[in-house]
């Protein structure tokens, strides 16, 4: 199981640079998020990690998003990264991951994506992109994977989206665009956060 608390939300930082990174992640920390994510195709990203990781790595899981080969599963581990993201399922990726004690959800689509990538010993599944895994998706994969097996919708999702989604047997969420673009302010970041924060206690009575 992935340790990610207070509560299993990952937020997906994409175009952060080093110069917001520390004030950025301890908002999220504040809001209550438990898992901050900076994508590998974001400026100076390894930077952003270690920055990051140095100033709420007791408090949050920080990790490396959009890995693509086990060179920057290693090159991300250096910064302090302790969760690998992938949007797809890279055998190499996730054995490396492993190998290293790193946390790691690769990307899948399919029962069929998933149930190889649980196969390799993935930490837990990023179902990408959630536009268009709905609620019954994760309710169908529910009935075929390992009930144990944490699930993580990733792809357009919004504060009004987790209460289905968790019904339907979602674990966390990973959530970009709906809390962060590219130059917000770390208020603006956080007052999101804190609505995506309050919507999944909201959503824990509907929960399975």
């Amino acid at each position: 199981m992935i340790a990610l608390a207070p509560t299993p939300l990952i937020a997906i930082l994409r175009g952060l640079t080093p110069d917001e990174a520390e004030a950025i992640a301890a908002a999220l920390v504040e809001a209550g998020f438990g898992g901050i994510e900076v994508p590998l195709n974001s400026p100076e990203p390894l930077k952003s990690i270690e920055i990051i990781a140095r100033r709420v790595g007791k408090a949050a899981l920080v990790g490396a998003g959009t890995v693509l080969m086990p060179g920057a599963v290693e090159a991300a581990a250096g910064a302090g990264a302790g969760l690998i993201v992938a949007p797809n399922a890279d055998p190499g990726v996730i054995e490396c991951a492993l190998r290293l004690g790193l946390s790691v959800l690769p990307g899948v689509a399919t029962p069929t994506e998933a149930l190889a990538a649980l196969g390799l010993g993935a930490t837990g599944l990023k179902m990408f992109p959630a536009e268009v895994l709905p609620p019954e998706a994760v309710r169908a994969w529910r009935s075929v994977l390992p009930k144990d097996a944490p699930l993580f919708p990733v792809g357009g999702i919004t504060p009004d989206k987790l209460a289905p989604y968790r019904t339907a047997g979602a674990d966390g969420f990973g959530i970009g665009g709906a809390l962060y673009r590219p130059s917000m302010t770390p208020k603006a970041v956080e007052t999101k956060a804190k609505a995506f924060a309050a919507a999944w206690e909201r959503s824990s009575s509907g929960s399975r």
